[in-house]
């Protein structure tokens, strides 16, 4: 029984160094597992047996005797679905062992309040139309998704998204059960899971401490301390939006508060700021005002300048609190923050404890708008990554997808 255990978590950990690190020889896996390499060509003889992946022999290395295999991952037998439900999008993916990007579908989500059907609806009929898609002999292992809001963990219920009025919405459940592939869904908060992707395979990359910030119509946190993510005593941690930095003339939150970090940053700051109108919302519309001010407008300017003090003195607090070694922004951060990167720093350089403010570095995420997208397919990988024959094994008999429904005429997929 111990001994099967080991097996199975060193598959697992083997597994899982490919997936993230892509390939890799059999020697540098024995150095990294600590393992000799008989043991190692017999794990991996067993993960290639099952497709999982494939081993190669290298290029000329250059050095004298038989070159260690190659190690590589393979996208073609295993894939989960990962869906991102956003604010103004929804997005389904297949993605395959190695993190890739096999397929994927897209189309808007409409402001218009609680729509849990529909979003449930429109993703099912995604994720049932690229499991119907995938190669003959593939094997869908898991699914994750990605939501904008606080999420219970274990049931993937949305306790509360105050953007579009979610409130105790059980929609880890009804999509799986729309899906009808026999695999539950699991769900994590956004930003969350787009610090942890972040980590895995963009800016955090051999980061043990980060803070990332992930900008929608407000702003989500996640924050990684020693390698793990800090998601507090009920998984809902690291709301860093709703710190309050402006506790007596601030703007309202849709908390309920005033003067949170994402009344003070967020989409409709930064738009009355730049004195848009009122009825102006959406990524473009901010990317607008980046523009116009990279054009030399003052009012864009300004008001880049005036949103960046804010944000400032939020990732200044953050700083002294965590001590991190980068802070990466994402979402619609990612697109603001160079037009604010001048008061930020001067915030940091201002209020930060100088010893911790030495090493951190600010990086926009390498990700981009995939970079929730990528933490949900973690998320689907995870089971397979701890019992990567017993997943196999489980799955494999998965029943076909049920007969697509059919979607409103309004979804139209979005140019990326």
């Amino acid at each position: 029984m111990v001994r099967e255990a080991t097996r199975r978590r060193n598959l697992g950990t083997l597994l899982r160094h490919v997936h993230l690190g892509g390939s890799v020889s059999r020697a540098v896996l024995a150095e990294r597992m600590g393992l000799n390499r008989s043991t190692i060509m017999a794990l991996t003889g067993e993960l290639t047996a099952a497709g999982l992946v494939g081993e190669e022999v290298p290029a000329d290395t250059g050095r004298a005797g038989r070159p260690s295999l190659v190690v590589r991952p393979d996208a073609g037998r295993a894939y989960v679905l990962a869906f991102d439900v956003a604010v103004d999008w929804l997005v389904a993916a297949r993605v395959g062992l190695g993190g890739v990007i096999l397929d994927r579908r897209q189309a808007p989500r409409p402001r218009a309040g609680a729509d849990l059907d529909r979003v449930v609806r429109v993703l099912a009929d995604f994720g049932r139309r690229l499991h119907d898609a995938a190669p003959p002999g593939s094997v869908c292992v898991g699914v994750g998704a990605s939501y904008c809001g606080m999420i219970r963990p274990g049931d993937g219920m949305v306790r509360y998204g105050p953007d579009m009025g979610w409130v105790d919405q059980a929609f880890g459940a009804q999509l799986g059960r729309r899906l009808g592939l026999g695999l539950p869904v699991a769900v994590g908060n956004e930003a969350h899971l787009g610090a942890q992707a972040e980590q895995l395979r963009g800016a955090g990359l051999g980061f043990q401490n980060l803070i990332y910030l992930h900008g929608d119509v407000g702003v989500g946190g996640g924050i990684i301390v020693g390698g793990k993510l800090l998601d507090g005593d009920g998984g809902y941690g690291c709301e860093l939006g709703h710190m309050v930095v402006n506790p007596y003339q601030g703007r309202p939150c849709g908390c309920g508060s005033h003067g949170c970090l994402e009344a003070e940053v967020g989409e409709r700051a930064l738009l009355d700021a730049a004195r848009r109108p009122a009825d102006l919302i959406g990524r473009d519309a901010l990317r607008d005002v980046v523009t116009d001010a990279d054009c030399g407008d003052p009012v864009a300017r300004d008001a880049l300048h005036r949103i960046g003090d804010w944000l400032g003195i939020g990732v200044a607090n953050l700083i002294n609190l965590f001590n991190p070694g980068i802070v990466i922004f994402g979402g619609m951060l990612r697109d603001v923050y160079p037009g604010m990167a001048e008061p930020v720093r001067a915030r940091i350089t201002a209020n930060v404890l100088p010893v911790a403010k030495e090493r951190v570095r600010l990086r926009t995420s390498v990700l981009g708008d995939d970079a929730t997208l990528v933490g949900a397919a973690e998320l689907g990988f995870s089971a397979l990554m701890a019992d990567p024959l017993g997943v196999l094994a489980r799955t494999a008999a998965q029943p076909a997808a049920a007969t697509p429904l059919p979607v409103a005429p309004a979804l139209r997929p979005i140019p990326r």
